[in-house]
């Protein structure tokens, strides 16, 4: 898991927990017609924007966003530098029985050892890159829509709350929990949108770019084994793609 997300997860919930039952009891805030609000008028809305499998698959993505399961671009470069060496010394099929744990690149191998054009490996290549682009970004359209979506069903619920407690002004003993309706819903809301949606957004999309990367990589990696590059330019070429800090020798001393 993701130390990151795990520590933001506790320690946010753990403040807001906190701070409410140093001034209260915790259950004042509980309040289940706000819940049904928030959450249901939000999971309905996106099932109006989207499919229902969609709606399901999208769920399912957020998990990437509690567990780190990107290969890590600099370990993939120090394996293609080693595999070119090999293709170098003994020819590219000898890259034929050479396991890789990370399957994008295990593909681009099979492809150059198959005896597949350049062209067409890069091409196949970057239609997978771009595909999977398209479907990380469902995934994140759908967290950034209910990130929007939420306050609006805590407005919605305190207009509601604010309608039943002028209703029943005459009965002091219903103004309460019609209150209690109105400013809970606005609570949930904006927990459910800041705290919730709007970080599973970003770190679906910063998952993105990190695939990204180590896609990139690998198609530019796979490319220069194929033409036969030395180790010293695909080094070159492969770290230009990472922070200053991941690279290594010279490069990293000079930034």
């Amino acid at each position: 898991m993701d130390k990151a997300t795990l520590i933001g997860v506790v320690a946010g919930f753990g403040l807001i927990i906190g701070s409410i039952m140093l001034g209260g009891p915790l259950g004042a805030f509980i309040n289940m017609p706000s819940l049904l609000i928030v959450i249901g008028g939000t999971v309905a809305a996106c099932f109006i924007m989207e499919k229902m499998d969609k709606v399901i698959g999208s769920i399912k993505v957020a998990k990437n966003a509690f567990f780190d399961k990107a290969s890590n671009p600099t370990e993939t470069i120090k394996q293609i530098l080693e595999l070119s060496n090999m293709a170098r010394r003994e020819g590219i099929l000898a890259l034929e029985n050479q396991k890789v744990d990370d399957e994008f690149l295990g593909k681009g191998l099979r492809m150059a050892v198959d005896g597949i054009p350049r062209e067409e490996i890069r091409e196949t290549l970057m239609v997978e890159l771009v595909a999977m682009k398209q479907r990380h970004q469902r995934g994140q359209k759908f967290f950034k829509f209910a990130a929007t979506t939420a306050p609006s069903m805590g407005m919605i619920g305190t207009l509601i709350g604010l309608v039943q407690m002028l209703q029943t002004l005459d009965d002091p003993s219903s103004i309460g929990p019609s209150m209690a309706v109105a400013l809970l819903t606005t609570l949930y809301g904006a927990v459910v949108a800041f705290f919730v949606c709007n970080p599973i957004a970003e770190k679906l999309e910063r998952r993105t770019g990190e695939e990204s990367t180590n896609m990139t990589v690998v198609i530019e990696g796979i490319d220069s084994i194929v033409k036969g590059h030395n180790a010293s330019v695909i080094k070159d070429k492969l770290e230009a793609r990472l922070e200053p800090k991941n690279r290594s020798g010279d490069e990293k001393e000079a930034a």
